[in-house]
């Protein structure tokens, strides 16, 4: 099997869905590149090039480049959506989402419900999401916690390249409105990821590691960390189950509190801040669901409620480490 980058395979997801399907199409700022500059159409693909090749293969018309306006972008998705187009639009960075938060929340979100059932929007929305760039606190924010708040939207969060395609081409397939979360810091990371299409049902939790004294939940870049602060303790006869949920909303709640109910302990490892967070959903549910199955205190590891500092240094001491993770583990075991 190829092994691909995860941004290689979206950007496969994305020439597949494409060229199977005429009412898909791409648009966003750069998503084409270089339109109206001296570059040549189509050189770019986006700022992180996951858009690469679109332009060339599939023209103008279904790779669309925009003006600086998430409004805009989001608010022709959603018209194109309703008018039968499949449409995957690009808002750069996840930091940027309350520019267009009344298009995605308002409108996107409740078409089906404040019509009666009798429309659908199946328009997905990409994000290059989280830290680990350096990119300070306008630029870092994975605010997928904020947006698995809303009704009417399904949020994903691939942590590697074979999900990152199964998904993308499932949010394709979807008649909701998808918010597509890419862990800008995994585009460079590799796995086996097959050639052909395939789907990842939303709402199927992946177990990523097994074991009997601990469940771990952690989501995006969170879960290769969560991975190896797992790895370690093995080392010492420590053994965890390691859930990544994939999406947020829908939540395989069944796979967490059946993990809960045979580990009795449970940490949580997310990028994001802690107030009104995942991390904090997921503690409460095994609280409320799995309270007398729990034989430890459960355990959230995130970053400060503060804002992503821009220096490396502090953004490394910011973020969830394998120190941290382990350190969280050790506590719901004491």
């Amino acid at each position: 099997m190829p092994v691909k980058t995860m941004r290689d395979a979206i950007n496969e997801a994305l020439h597949q869905a494409m060229a199977a399907d005429d009412s898909v199409f791409v648009i966003g700022e750069d998503v084409a590149g270089c339109m109206g500059s001296s570059g040549k159409p189509g050189s770019v693909g986006g700022v992180f090039g996951v858009t690469s090749g679109l332009y060339d293969k599939f023209g103008p018309l279904r790779c669309v480049d925009t003006p600086i306006s998430e409004s805009a972008i989001v608010g022709a998705a959603a018209g194109a959506a309703l008018m039968g187009m499949r449409p995957v639009a690009e808002i750069m960075f996840a930091d940027f989402i309350g520019v267009c938060m009344d298009q995605i929340v308002n409108q996107m979100g409740k078409f089906r419900y404040m019509f009666g059932g009798k429309t659908t929007c199946p328009a997905v929305i990409r994000f290059a999401s989280g830290g680990g760039f350096s990119a300070a606190g306008q630029h870092s924010q994975s605010m997928y916690q904020v947006m698995t708040a809303f009704p009417g939207l399904k949020v994903v969060i691939p942590a590697n390249a074979y999900d990152a395609k199964g998904l993308m081409l499932q949010a394709i397939a979807e008649d909701d409105p998808v918010l597509f979360f890419e862990p800008k810091a995994l585009y460079q990371t590799s796995c086996d990821v097959p050639d052909e299409m395939y789907t990842i049902p939303f709402g199927q939790a992946a177990i990523v590691r097994e074991g009997d004294d601990c469940t771990v939940v952690a989501f995006g870049q969170m879960v290769n960390r969560a991975a190896a602060a797992i790895d370690a303790l093995a080392e010492e006869g420590i053994t965890c189950d390691l859930i990544d949920p994939r999406t947020s909303s829908p939540l395989d709640t069944a796979t967490i509190l059946e993990s809960v109910a045979a580990t009795g302990r449970l940490v949580v490892v997310d990028e994001s801040p802690p107030r009104c967070g995942l991390t904090a959903d997921i503690a409460a549910l095994a609280a409320d669901r799995a309270f007398h199955s729990l034989k430890g205190p459960i355990k959230q590891v995130c970053a400060p409620h503060s804002p992503t500092p821009f220096a490396p240094e502090l953004e490394a001491a910011y973020l969830p480490s394998v120190e941290k993770i382990i350190a969280a583990i050790r506590a719901t075991l004491s």
